[in-house]
């Protein structure tokens, strides 16, 4: 079985022996043995697994995801499932980028000709000016709203130092966490989750929902949970459900 150094285990994922060390730390990878001066020695499995985490960390896995994933007892289905799902979204974009493109260019050719603008092009366009896509357009109402709602708090604490007026952020506070509950239900409602053991696709409790580990970002996020379908408990990959 072949030995690597850190070192040339960097230059095969392209990563830096700083990453490659700051994962062992982290308990990602721990080298297979030392040498007889203290050195990190890995094998051909130790740089399988490092070109795993480096592939889960391109599409978004935080690196306690990551671990998680690496822990559970299927780490191989959850990869498939994360690029399926990344596959999708991006397969959406370039539909959306496409109609955009091919109403650019009815548009164009409409003012050249001096013609009036077929009326489903119109449409096409407020369409795509007015809606986002999937889970990308509920993460940017709570994103956007959080921070919002960040900034008149804290402008409101500053009158409150400075004047003793303390209602006016008493009440922001108030509305905020409302509507801030309103927001965590929709995004509930829009969400349902794929398992890695079956594939299926499942949607959790509301309770689950809440206090179930989130981990990634937008474009790739798991979520552990109990499959409703086989019963498998481990972390399932995050999907856009229509209401």
């Amino acid at each position: 079985m072949s030995k690597f150094t850190t070192g040339e285990m960097a230059t095969f994922c392209n990563v830096s022996v700083r990453t490659v060390q700051f994962y062992d730390t982290k308990g990602l990878l721990h080298p297979s043995e030392l040498s007889e001066g203290g050195r990190r020695l890995y094998n051909d499995e130790d740089l399988a697994k490092l070109r795993l985490i480096c592939t889960l960390k391109a599409i978004g896995l935080s690196l306690d995801a990551i671990k998680d994933t690496l822990a559970s007892e299927t780490p191989g289905e959850v990869l498939p499932l994360l690029l399926d799902e990344q596959t999708k979204q991006l397969s959406d974009e370039i539909e959306e980028r496409q109609r955009q493109l091919q109403a650019i260019k009815i548009i164009k050719d409409s003012v050249q000709n001096m013609t009036t603008i077929p009326a489903n092009s119109i449409t096409d366009i407020e369409q795509m000016m007015a809606n986002k896509q999937g889970l990308r357009k509920v993460h940017g109402v709570i994103w956007g709203f959080g921070l919002t709602q960040g900034l008149i708090q804290l402008g409101l604490i500053v009158l409150w130092i400075m004047s003793g007026m303390w209602i006016p952020f008493v009440v922001v506070f108030v509305m905020g966490q409302l509507i801030g509950m309103l927001l965590i239900r929709m995004y509930y409602q829009h969400t349902a989750y794929r398992c890695a053991a079956c594939g299926e696709t499942f949607r959790s409790t509301f309770k689950q929902f809440l206090f179930a580990p989130h981990t990634g970002s937008y474009a790739a996020k798991t979520v552990k949970l109990t499959c409703t379908a086989c019963g498998h408990k481990g972390y399932c990959v995050e999907v856009y459900a229509q209401t």
